[in-house]
């Protein structure tokens, strides 16, 4: 499925449908954003943290690698915001706890650059690609 967005507003209200769309399943939902730098996966990761209640301020944890967050609504306990630019294996998301955090059925993790660890990435995990930049984007559901 693909959705054009012509402005930030349409963005925001695509990442927010997409969000109300999300439940628990048998481990944690894991949701891997793909796309060019500039092309919006910290603003949807937190489009989609405020619609579960996340009060504090998301921002890209670029250079801490993983931020966690405590959901106030909606179907889960933590959204878990990773950001795997710098990661350059799967070991070193590894070692950060990724088994303990992917096999809780109460987190839902959002992770951007997945293809940096990719090995990790469990089949049934919901890809978003996001192309373009400033007012419009696209986002494309289920590309690897």
């Amino acid at each position: 499925m693909e959705v054009k967005s012509r402005s930030l507003d349409e963005f925001n209200a695509e990442a927010r449908r997409f969000a109300r769309t999300l439940t628990p399943g048998n481990a944690a939902r894991i949701v891997a954003l793909s796309g060019d730098l500039g092309a919006g996966k910290t603003t949807f990761v937190q489009t989609v943290a405020r619609e579960f209640g996340v009060e504090d301020q998301v921002n890209s944890p670029t250079f801490v690698i993983e931020k966690i967050y405590e959901c106030s609504e909606g179907p889960f306990v933590r959204l878990i915001h990773i950001d795997a630019y710098r990661l350059k294996s799967a070991h070193e998301l590894e070692v950060l706890g990724w088994a303990e955090i992917a096999s809780d059925k109460g987190d839902l993790i959002l992770i951007e650059w997945p293809e940096n660890v990719a090995g990790l990435i469990p089949a049934d995990a919901t890809r978003i690609s996001l192309q373009g930049a400033d007012d419009e984007r696209t986002i494309r559901y289920g590309e690897k």
